[in-house]
């Protein structure tokens, strides 16, 4: 098991500094600065392309982490410019918040505040601080959670709600992206609300930001998963009333991870202990979503009797980590094997070796995805990266 754990380790190693080494020679924007908006699956790069909040930050968040983790210069060069360019175009300093997108020149197109989007740079402002030890990102940071509990939070029935526009005034559509349900409350805001707040604590312990952890967590273990199930409910209304059947694979077997890191965060036992249960119960659901090759499909779609078996990257890169913690949890060695085989699969189908990063994903038809971003709005360093650098900082626990 040794052996396998260390060329796991090393072979993680290695693809973490193949995707760094895309994005720094690929996406820096020497044109209209930043980073660009839009390269295709031929490493075509579009100069016009529009660049997005939740791309950036996922940039300035890969880069600080990876810096965090092995102490490259390069890369804290990156989340400087990161850094930088979200501060210069895309936080509102009249309104708050974060502009949802901006055009190639770094000007407001879509200035809706999406909840989703401002939660992300306080996560990538946070690990920033960690890597910097600019105290000016701290207190972005800070300021950005404030901003966001002050104007979203649900005072009434708890939780967030999950879109306005750019003075925090009602929408009519509230939604990601156009496959997203318009509701007023979703799963995948407060699973990345509960990530950021968490990162957030580790560079600034402060007591109601711990409640609001807590309270995040309360939230899934009473309206977000599926009591009966373990899956994950999409969408809900204002009074957490369920909008969707829909199970995503993906998000089934991130959640399993990312509420256990929360709990040990803020290191309460009786809430580590039951997300443990939950987690477990998660990773096992997740199972029906594997292929015979180690992949996971996207989701199943119960009420249509339909399974979308398309294998996206941002789905593999999840199970990677979410079954070794399933193993890490149980011991049960088939969540090992099952993590392991997930790479396999990643390795021979997802990497794309001639042209860098990871293609967006395979068909049911088991072809590339076409049409599809190496870059894009949703497209970015942070699944993959994230995937390598947890799994080899949980990997060094066993060698």
């Amino acid at each position: 098991m040794k052996l396998d754990l260390a060329k796991y380790k090393e072979e993680l190693s290695s693809e973490l500094e193949n995707i760094l080494s895309y994005w720094k020679n690929f996406t820096v924007d020497e044109v209209n600065g930043g980073f660009v908006g839009k390269i295709d699956n031929d490493n075509n790069i579009d100069y016009t392309a529009p660049k997005g909040s939740v791309l950036n930050a996922r940039i300035l968040w890969s880069f600080s982490s990876a810096y965090n983790l092995n102490g490259n210069s390069d890369d804290l060069a990156i989340a400087d410019r990161a850094f930088n360019y979200i501060i210069n175009h895309f936080i509102d300093d009249e309104f708050g918040g974060v502009y949802w997108l901006l055009n190639a020149k770094g000007n407001p197109i879509d200035i809706k505040k999406q909840i989703y989007a401002i939660a992300f740079t306080i996560y990538a402002f946070s690990e920033y601080f960690i890597a910097s030890k600019n105290e000016f990102a701290k207190e972005r940071a800070i300021e950005l959670y404030k901003n966001l509990v002050a104007n979203s939070y649900d005072i009434e029935r708890g939780g967030y709600f999950e879109a306005f526009s750019r003075a925090w005034k009602p929408l009519d559509d509230l939604r990601l992206s156009n496959k997203d349900a318009n509701e007023k409350k979703t799963m995948n805001t407060h699973l990345h609300v509960l990530e950021a707040f968490t990162t957030l604590y580790k560079i600034w312990p402060n007591e109601h930001l711990r409640r609001k952890i807590m309270e995040l967590l309360q939230n899934f273990t009473s309206h977000i998963i599926n009591k009966e199930t373990g899956n994950l409910v999409l969408f809900f209304d204002e009074n957490w009333v369920p909008k969707s059947d829909i199970i995503s694979y993906g998000h089934n077997i991130e959640a399993a991870w990312l509420l256990l890191e929360a709990a040990e965060a803020v290191h309460d036992e009786a809430s580590i202990e039951t997300i443990k249960l939950i987690s477990m119960k998660m990773a096992s659901v997740s199972k029906q979503g594997l292929d015979a090759d180690g992949s996971l499909w996207y989701e199943d779609e119960p009420s249509n009797n339909h399974i979308v078996k398309e294998k996206h990257w941002w789905v593999q890169a999840e199970a990677m980590v979410g079954f070794f913690n399933a193993w890490q949890i149980s011991k049960n060695d088939e969540f090992l094997e099952i993590s392991l085989k997930n790479w396999s699969f990643v390795k021979d189908r997802i990497i794309s070796y001639d042209e860098g990063e990871w293609f967006w994903g395979i068909t049911e038809a088991g072809e590339i995805m076409p049409n599809e971003d190496k870059v894009g709005v949703w497209k970015c360093p942070y699944h993959n990266s994230r995937a390598c650098m947890e799994l080899i900082k949980r990997i060094d626990l066993y060698l």
